[in-house]
């Protein structure tokens, strides 16, 4: 299907802009409905000669007469009345882009592309989207998965619109708002080998691990956090699902880390005790746009209302005894 630029902007013929175009067919319209340029130019409130000014170089644009004079007035030629015929359909489709432009202005209508990591996918995300979709039926969210790297460049090449991640962020180009402060945990399977008292870095070192897969923000927090014990424990098993793991840890397999977020709520498993780390370990989940980003209404209830479901899950003492009990 061609497109206006490359109907209206290309060749030789027709290389004016867009809006020029649509003013001298406007004028010529004018010109036939009232087989004259003089009674054309007053209900404009223009002068004769600057309407037939705009004529000729249609005209000359097209490569053909489009008027002829009769008596005392003008009508259209054979490709005149081809063009002629045109009009209308142009007109009905200029007002359809007009109205579907203004239906964002004041209407939550279109689509936002956001991308986010599993975790939050699984497990924060769900009610938002519901209550989005619930309040504006017109909005077309779109969600993708992937790590923190790989969306804040979607985010800076536009090919998504925002991007729930954990920080660190590796780039200034973009805004950054804190939505999610989550604690990682240790995590092993309820009534397996009692904890010490005490959970720090050393206390892995001679403990299957099932990890997070390299390469994830969260799997470099808890990288860094390990390094600190005199033997650095090292990884059994990398799965890139929080559920996988999950499951691994279930079976009695390994111990792990994972965001309070995955281990409460509907992300509850009843085979899975968790711990505090000493020193403890938090996350931070951040949304991120482009600076530049258009402030659509669609975009604007989208940031809103993940601003609005910001959470800070410090594990308390209480849940924390019910999850070893």
């Amino acid at each position: 299907m061609p497109s206006i630029s490359s109907t209206l902007g290309s060749g030789p013929h027709l290389s004016q802009p867009l809006g020029q175009h649509l003013d001298q067919l406007r004028k010529y319209e004018l010109v036939v409905k009232y087989g004259s340029f003089t009674a054309a130019a007053d209900h404009l409130g223009l002068t004769q000669p600057a309407i037939s000014q705009q004529i000729r170089a249609l005209e000359r644009q097209l490569g053909v007469r489009l008027l002829e004079r009769v008596g005392r007035s003008v009508t259209p030629t054979a490709a005149g009345k081809d063009l002629l015929a045109h009009l209308p359909a142009i007109a009905m489709a200029l007002e359809a882009a007009f109205n579907a432009v203004a239906a964002h202005v004041d209407k939550v209508v279109g689509q936002i592309r956001l991308g986010t990591g599993l975790t939050t996918c699984l497990y924060f995300l769900p009610p938002i989207l519901r209550k989005l979709k619930d309040a504006h039926p017109g909005l077309d969210l779109v969600v993708s998965t992937g790590n923190t790297e790989e969306l804040v460049r979607r985010v800076e090449a536009n090919s998504i619109d925002l991007a729930l991640v954990t920080l660190p962020v590796p780039s200034r180009s973009v805004d950054v708002q804190v939505v999610v402060e989550d604690e990682i945990v240790a995590v092993k399977r309820r009534g397996s080998a009692d904890w010490p008292d005490r959970l720090d870095a050393s206390s892995f070192s001679a403990t299957p691990l099932v990890m997070f897969s390299p390469g994830t923000s969260t799997r470099g927090l808890i990288d860094a956090w390990l390094s600190t014990a005199d033997r650095n424990p090292s990884a059994a098993m990398e799965l890139d699902s929080v559920e996988a793991i999950k499951a691994v840890v279930a079976a009695g397999l390994g111990s792990s880390f994972l965001p309070r977020l995955a281990l409460t709520g509907h992300g509850h498993h009843a085979d899975l005790e968790f711990r505090s780390l000493t020193p403890r370990l938090y996350r931070s989940q951040a949304l991120v746009m482009r600076q530049d980003k258009t402030m659509t209404a669609a975009f604007r209830a989208t940031v809103e209302c993940i601003l609005a479901s910001k959470v800070h899950l410090p594990i308390s003492t209480a849940e924390q005894d019910s999850s070893t009990g």
